[in-house]
């Protein structure tokens, strides 16, 4: 059960004053909620910059561009002659040292008589420009009596917007929320706190939300940092909760003799790479412990993961039981299906299928193998999760593309057998600091080579008016029949957009390349998007214009180009995703990447990242660099946990003194029952990582 004394913050944002139900809705999506924000969520919204009005000039030393906050004299009212409503409404002021014209458009003549009257003396402030040779500040932020200025803020926070909120309503809001925090016990450990100076949990919150120094909004001060620090502490418990849950529900010894990987081996048409054996032997060693393996496979595209995945299945099916590969998307899970199926049918594997596809006799077919052991190696999507699926013995599950799967997932597959050992996989490769963010609980493996035979890609960067020579070098590579992917942008969120700008360019290049153009997009029923795909694998069409579903998982050898049209619209390990579709045969590759002009300098950085290298793990640590964290991961898409508070590029030093706080209260007080345990349940609760505390109950 949740504390009491939390009540407070997990009330709806509309039981304060002044959120009524209309903006309800503005306020969820200013906070990125699918249901009624809560008062927490107003309580992490945090600025995301300030306006520093201590500088109090005369107006002779006013530098125009800048924030200044002045005492003038109203001198007199110009109001808009009638009939001309967009001219403005000027109030001209002065002190002893110059004048300054404040400008109102769409203004009642009554309000502005009211708030700055003639012949009084009123503090404005705002960002004062030069037009026509005198001073002028347009809409003032601020206007106030003499009298009220100690209740004008001299730094004020400056919040993240929605269309339909305004900056005040914001700020309203977030102060009433302030005034709801209750008094909170102290989780963090006494003598940690001290040494790194950090306020308590309440005292931080106010002080990023009422600064009075704009050093007191930088992430690196005291009080962010506390904060900071609180939700890696809340997520390194969480993780190592899951991680002793797993490990005490008993595992078991799967040992194999080595009889089907061996076979694996000889029917392998290359040899493995140093990092793929040594990943292979740590799986193996892993399942003949009588513990629970949890264990992280990442390597860069095309460094051959799905081979290592099915010689973990082979060790687990040698002992006498089952494995599963399970996919986020059906395309990826047929590929799979494609890379393993020959080299399992040499060893006398069998393996299956199963994704929402199979329905009716065939479905039932093979969910009576699966049961009766007749099938070892079952491939699929999440399908594999449903009730009726059962397996004799399930001792393994492999899950890729880990990150689009969370902690409840990889708990949910586990169930199905038991004590499952569980390999995942991703093909993003993870900043360390991500790694311990997100996977705190694995140990981890990596493949870092690339397997023998793969070529450089050649990659470039095209300014988006010179389309007519891409589209010409596109047809003289198809002549020399190479085959062509041709992405289409990103664009924001909208899968809409996205699939009317990848069905004008289908349009415009079939237009010139006529019917050996293909489109396979997001919205198409999964066997179009099969039927598209077996197209252009079998070299039916040439070119294939596509939104973001090819990023992963398609292997398509003879695809030899690869054009990303509005390359600055996407990530950068999103860009390396796509360019790793390419590369794949003995054709040397070309990846072009369009770009509109003129680039900010992210996007400058990351097209530069992208010639320079192919290495996804420096890709990956440039990406956090420049992006921070929300977006390497793919966590705005994915559902992944993302960060409300902390700035992974900012305080990921912090990151390993949580995790070792973490291991230390769990090694003391696994129950969390002490008083400081206490402490950090309110702090789970908080930051909402109550999966943890279900798990304490559930025992």
């Amino acid at each position: 059960m949740r504390p009491d004394l939390l009540n407070p913050l997990f009330a709806p944002v509309t039981a304060l004053p002044g959120i009524a139900a209309k903006t309800e809705r503005l306020f969820r999506r200013l906070l990125g909620r699918d249901d009624v924000p809560r008062v927490l969520d107003l309580l992490f919204h945090l600025p995301s910059g300030v306006i520093d009005r201590r500088e109090r000039p005369k107006l002779a030393e006013v530098v125009p561009g800048r924030v200044a906050t002045i005492m003038v004299t109203i001198d007199r009212h110009r109001a808009p002659p009638p009939g001309r409503s967009r001219a403005p409404y000027v109030v001209y002021a002065s002190d002893e040292t110059g004048d300054i014209a404040l400008t109102w458009f769409k203004a009642r003549a009554e309000v502005l008589e009211k708030l700055v009257p003639v012949g009084e003396r009123r503090w404005v402030s705002g960002t004062v420009a030069l037009y026509d040779g005198m001073l002028q500040m347009v809409h003032p932020d601020r206007v106030v009596a003499e009298a009220d200025l100690a209740k004008m803020p001299a730094v004020e926070p400056v919040y993240p917007l929605t269309e339909g909120l305004s900056a005040y309503g914001v700020r309203r809001a977030v102060e009433a929320a302030i005034a709801r925090l209750p008094a909170l016990p102290e989780w963090q450990d006494p003598a940690f706190r001290a040494q790194s100076r950090f306020p308590g949990f309440a005292e931080a919150l106010r002080s990023v939300h009422r600064p009075t120094v704009p050093a007191d909004l930088s992430p690196e001060s005291p009080a962010w940092s506390r904060l900071a620090y609180d939700e890696f502490l809340a997520g390194q418990l969480a993780l190592m909760m899951v991680r002793a849950r797993m490990k005490k529900a008993a595992g078991r010894a799967t040992v194999g003799d080595g009889h089907l990987r061996d076979k694996l081996a000889a029917a392998l048409p290359w040899r493995l790479t140093a990092s793929q054996a040594r990943a292979i032997a740590d799986i193996a060693a892993d399942l003949e412990k009588p513990e629970r393996m949890l264990r992280l496979l990442q390597g860069d595209v095309g460094s051959g993961k799905t081979v290592v995945a099915l010689f973990a299945c082979a060790a687990a099916v040698e002992a006498g039981s089952q494995a599963a590969l399970m996919a986020p998307t059906e395309i990826l899970a047929r590929q799979h299906l494609k890379t393993i199926a020959p080299l399992a049918e040499a060893a006398g594997l069998r393996v299956a299928i199963l994704t929402g596809r199979e329905r009716g006799r065939e479905r039932t077919a093979t969910l009576e193998k699966l049961a009766a052991g007749e099938i070892d190696v079952l491939v699929g999507t999440h399908a594999i999760f449903q009730e009726d699926v059962t397996f004799r013995d399930l001792a393994l599950a492999v899950v890729d593309e880990q990150h689009r799967f969370g902690v409840h997932q990889r708990l949910a597959l586990a169930r199905k057998g038991h004590a499952v050992d569980v390999l995942v996989m991703t093909a993003t490769p993870i900043p360390r600091t991500l790694v311990l963010t997100y996977f705190g609980d694995m140990d981890v493996s990596e493949l870092r080579e690339k397997p023998a035979g793969r070529q450089p890609i050649d990659t470039r960067t095209v300014a988006l008016d010179r389309i007519d020579d891409v589209v010409a070098a596109v047809g003289r590579a198809m002549a020399e029949g190479r085959q062509v992917y041709w992405v289409c942008p990103l664009v924001e969120e909208s899968e809409t957009v996205d699939l009317a700008a990848a069905q004008d360019r289908f349009r415009d290049l079939s237009g010139v390349f006529g019917d050996t153009v293909g489109l396979v997009h997001g919205k198409m029923r999964g066997s179009e998007k099969d039927a598209a795909m077996a197209r252009f694998s079998a070299a039916e069409t040439m070119l294939l214009v596509a939104t973001t579903v090819i990023e992963v998982g398609v292997d398509v050898p003879r695809a030899s180009v690869m054009v990303i049209e509005h390359a600055e619209r996407f990530g950068l390990a999103q860009l390396h995703q796509l360019r790793g579709r390419i590369g794949r045969g003995a054709e040397k590759s070309t990846c072009l990447l369009l770009y509109k002009a003129p680039l900010g300098e992210a996007a400058k950085a990351r097209l530069a990242t992208m010639r320079d290298t192919e290495d996804g793990f420096r890709i990956a640590e440039e990406d956090l660099r420049l992006r921070g964290e929300g977006d390497v991961l793919g966590t705005r898409q994915s559902g992944l946990p993302g960060f409300r508070v902390a700035r992974i590029e900012t305080h990921a030093g912090l990151l390993e003194a949580a995790r070792k706080d973490a291991a230390l209260i769990l090694s003391r007080d696994p129950e969390l029952t002490s008083e400081r345990g206490a402490a950090l349940r309110v702090l789970l609760y908080l930051f909402g990582r109550d999966e943890a505390m279900r798990l304490l109950r559930a025992g």
